[in-house]
């Protein structure tokens, strides 16, 4: 049996997964169906609804609505506020629980506050998503992105650093010493 800590003010629904060394603080509603892994942190008065998937050490901060279709791996950071949708046009007297669409949210990356992710689309590994950023098309691994629609600016290191890349296409993370190459599809990481 999982052990996990939930404030007595969380509202957990049977039937969720809830993994060991997880905490779940004031108002937050757990639901049905929902997998939540180990050692994650959720914050203040967030939603999580069934069939959302949330990998190890996500941290999801206060006021963070995570709705069906969502996926995130592991060491995901979602930043307060920031919220997902699951249908592309949404009516309220129209009920399309059977459109849902997934988005994929890749390990370790960061969404920042009030950003808004529109469904169906993937967001890459160690991606930042910039505070109030639209995004509404997918996200390559490793890229920096702001604005309403979103657009890229750079790229950066699995330590959230942004990349300076040299003539030869290669670059290193000033705390962690971590080597990465730009290539004409991306970037890698390759020590």
């Amino acid at each position: 049996m999982a052990t996990y800590q939930a404030h007595e003010t969380a509202i957990i629904d049977p039937g969720c997964s809830i993994g060991d060394d997880t905490r779940i603080w004031h108002f937050s509603h757990i639901m049905t169906g929902c997998t939540i892994g180990q050692q994650c942190n959720i914050g203040q008065n967030v939603v999580i609804s069934p069939q959302v998937v949330l990998g190890n050490r996500v941290k999801v901060q206060n006021n963070v609505s995570v709705y069906t279709g969502v996926i995130c791996e592991d060491d995901v950071f979602l930043g307060p506020s920031c919220v997902f949708t699951n249908v592309a046009n949404p009516r309220s007297a129209v009920s399309r629980k059977e459109q849902y669409q997934q988005t994929y949210v890749g390990r370790g990356a960061t969404i920042g506050a009030n950003a808004t992710i529109i469904c169906g689309h993937k967001i890459g590994e160690y991606a930042l998503i910039g505070a109030g950023a639209v995004v509404t098309k997918d996200i390559q691994p490793y890229a920096l992105v702001v604005g309403n629609p979103s657009r890229q600016i750079g790229w950066v290191s699995e330590y959230g650093h942004r990349l300076e890349f040299d003539k030869e296409g290669f670059a290193v993370c000033p705390e962690s010493g971590q080597h990465y190459r730009l290539t004409g599809k991306g970037v890698v990481r390759i020590q």
